[in-house]
């Protein structure tokens, strides 16, 4: 550990601490985490079935008349509500995982290093929210009126619902992390493995990886599949724009920093 001329910690609030309370710190983090996630679960669960109801309206809107969905499997509607109230309680507690990640790093950060982090840290929650939400509210029903609307006439459409819960909390972990860009290309570019110029640069080989990357994430149409790989094209640039502006920051503090 750097340290002042005055024996003053400079990479980090605290002294080095013995392995064993290193570990110790992470369990009770880990507990936290878990705990958060069990009192979410006992909240969310009581509503399961209303909020199975409310995330598959998107689909259950464009069946045509008289048609809807179905369990094929006599135990589905017990375990698609309960594997939905536990997954919704992930999503709930995220912000709380995070904050117990970050105060598990945070004594270890230089000043700058936090300065950083924990925006960093609060917009990649928001991003995960805002890519889930898009897809509910903009790619679920595009994709589900194409898959509806190109069916063989005569065919019955009964989706199964434990097959629509897998398919669309797919589709929410992909768009989720999929906005997740931003963070990851600032994350690069802060760690030195790349530079603003070095992303710029490589602009074309980005907006194929992204239409790759929609194809292999999402349904074989192409309305999902652009409509994953375009926010992940604007994304980039976004993360490209703001790594500009830590890149310079963090050249800034660098030269700032008192030599050890």
């Amino acid at each position: 550990m750097s340290s002042t001329p005055n024996g003053q910690p400079t990479s980090s609030e605290q002294p080095d601490m013995p392995l064993i309370e290193h570990l110790l710190e992470l369990r009770n983090r880990l507990l936290k985490m878990v705990l958060a996630v069990i009192i979410c679960f006992a909240i969310i669960y009581p509503f399961a079935n209303e909020l199975y109801l409310l995330l598959s309206q998107p689909l259950r809107d464009l069946l045509p008349v008289g048609q809807t969905m179905i369990a094929t499997d006599i135990t589905s509607p017990f375990f698609a509500p309960l594997k939905l109230a536990l997954v919704l309680a992930v999503f709930v507690a995220i912000p709380v995982i995070l904050y117990q990640l970050w105060s598990f790093v945070a004594p270890g950060l230089y000043a700058h290093e936090k300065r950083l982090a924990f925006p960093l840290l609060f917009t990649s929650v928001l991003l995960f929210y805002a890519g889930a939400a898009f897809a509910y509210f903009v790619v679920f029903p595009l994709v589900f009126g194409f898959f509806t609307a190109i069916g063989p006439e005569g065919i019955v459409e009964l989706p199964d619902i434990s097959s629509y819960l897998n398919f669309v909390l797919k589709m929410f972990f992909a768009f989720g992390i999929a906005f997740e860009i931003p963070i990851a290309t600032v994350l690069l570019i802060l760690s030195g493995a790349t530079t603003p110029s070095d992303l710029a640069a490589k602009r074309p080989y980005v907006v194929v990886g992204c239409f790759i990357i929609g194809m292999l994430l999402t349904p074989p149409d192409i309305i999902s599949q652009t409509l994953l790989a375009l926010p992940m094209w604007v994304l980039f640039e976004f993360g490209i724009l703001f790594g500009r502006l830590a890149h310079r920051e963090r050249v800034a503090a660098s030269e700032e920093e008192p030599e050890a």
